[in-house]
């Protein structure tokens, strides 16, 4: 409990702080000559506040009032508990103690450095919202709330990790969520015991149904349009302080093909884009070990001119298609690693680098062959259209490859089953991953490869919505 004494007080804190450099404490005397210590992180406030609004106010008190009457702070609140005391401090709270007193007030006067709200680069889109989310979770809330002005909008706010002191929030609308994913993100997030959350991605492998699975069972985002859409649908939305990445729950396959343009744009367009970001995540798979497999076991499949064509310009290649393959697909990913991790600069001339290498030099050299670098280079930019999915592509395009390589077509036959077969059988938070097609709703599929009108989406998904299923009146046909 907080003591009457201010030097016990004094010394409680900065021992639970080590006496650390950046904590701040500051005593003098009120107007009525009581004794005061104030505490707070540097850095974390506004210190033009604290003299304005608190040092200065009761400086001048020499008429004994309370502090309420004396500080014009709306977010002035008080506890008994020093504990309490302490991890407001931490948060970014001013603790104001007086000498005689068993309470201790807290002013929040947060006003650490954070970074501008700008249009994600991973998410990038011609047309739509421009804005992103940021580090900074209040920032993050408030985006959201400029887009759902609703008062069913709830947050929920949980602190995690013993050392950090995380907070999370989770977001959803009341009267359309549903309750069986609600409790139960709830119970996983209490279920968290760790010292550290540093980052949404913490939560998402805590939380996640099946944690040995490569496909992503918990979606993500940087915009605040999408998070809005997504809980418009009965899902809940998590916040977590200091990542700029939201997590949405339950998540579903056809959510790796759609963007949040699909829905800006007309739905002719629209679909013809979903229909080539589908081919795309199929090429991106499969279409190494497709032609390691061909080339090794099926050269009866490919049609003579170019049979003869492949076999001209393999001559002279030491590694078998299968070898020749893997080691262009870990340049590759060697080349994209080194482009990400260097500054912006040099990672554009890494990149022209490894095009001259993996193209030109290296065919000239004959160490690879010219349609093997075609092969990689389409791969590679079948990839680049599906990102939700980049991990899952990356391994289990050498599954495939090996697969190839050892059992021809019916290996990656085999693969492409497992991977479906997976795919289907997931849950995520009790709603089947591969819905609308498994279970079948032809409701559904109207937002799934092919999108249909959005006066057409009269139904919320019936996988996550299970009381609230309108989203509006409209029955125009045409």
């Amino acid at each position: 409990m907080v003591s009457k004494k201010i030097e016990e007080n004094k010394k409680f804190v900065l021992d639970s702080f080590q006496n650390s450099s950046d904590l701040i404490h500051y005593e003098f005397e009120a107007g009525d000559n009581t004794k005061i210590l104030i505490f707070y992180i540097e850095g974390f406030i506004d210190r033009n506040l604290l003299d304005r609004d608190i040092v200065k106010p009761l400086i001048h008190n020499k008429e004994n009032k309370d502090i309420k009457k004396i500080i014009s702070i709306s977010s002035l609140s008080e506890s008994g508990e020093i504990d309490e005391v302490i991890s407001k401090i931490t948060d970014g709270n001013v603790a104001i103690f007086f000498n005689g007193k068993t309470i201790a007030y807290l002013a929040n006067l947060k006003n650490w450095e954070k970074r501008s709200i700008e249009e994600p680069q991973a998410e990038a889109v011609v047309r739509g919202p421009k804005e992103g989310f940021v580090e900074d979770i209040s920032s993050n809330r408030n985006l959201l709330r400029k887009k759902i002005k609703s008062n069913n909008l709830v947050f929920e706010d949980y602190t995690v990790g013993k050392q950090t002191n995380t907070t999370i929030s989770i977001a959803y609308i009341n009267g359309i969520v549903n309750e069986d994913v609600l409790n139960e993100v709830r119970k996983r997030i209490n279920s968290i015991d760790t010292d550290a959350i540093l980052e949404s991605g913490y939560i998402e492998q805590y939380i996640e149904d099946n944690k040995a699975s490569m496909l992503p069972t918990i979606g993500n985002t940087q915009k605040p349009d999408v998070a809005a859409g997504k809980i418009l649908e009965g899902r809940v939305a998590i916040f977590c302080d200091g990542s700029p990445h939201v997590l949405t729950v339950p998540k579903l396959f056809l959510e790796n093909i759609q963007t949040s343009e699909d829905y800006y744009i007309r739905p002719h367009f629209a679909s013809f884009l979903r229909t080539i970001r589908m081919f795309s995540l199929f090429l991106a798979i499969v279409l190494p070990g497709f032609y390691v497999a061909l080339q090794t076991f099926h050269q009866e499949m490919i049609p003579t001119v170019l049979l003869v064509s492949m076999a001209e310009a393999r001559e002279g290649v030491p590694f078998p298609a299968a070898i020749e393959a893997f080691l262009m697909i870990i340049m590759l990913e060697l080349i994209k690693e080194s482009g990400v991790r260097l500054p912006r600069a040099v990672g554009s001339a890494v990149s022209i680098v490894g095009a001259l290498v993996l193209g030109q030099a290296a065919v000239q050299a004959g160490i690879v062959s010219a349609p093997m670098v075609i092969v990689i280079a389409v791969t590679a930019i079948a990839e680049f259209t599906v990102p939700p999915l980049t991990e899952l592509l990356i391994l289990y395009r050498l599954i495939i490859l090996f697969l190839g390589a050892f059992a021809g077509l019916y290996g990656v036959t085999c693969g492409l089953v497992a991977l479906i077969v997976q795919g289907l059988s997931l849950n995520s938070f009790g709603v089947s991953y591969g819905y609308p097609i498994s279970p079948i709703d032809k409701t559904g599929l109207k937002d799934f490869v092919i999108r249909f009108p959005l006066w057409s989406f009269i139904f919320r998904p019936k996988a996550i919505e299970k009381t609230n299923m309108v989203r509006h009146r409209n029955t125009r046909k045409k």
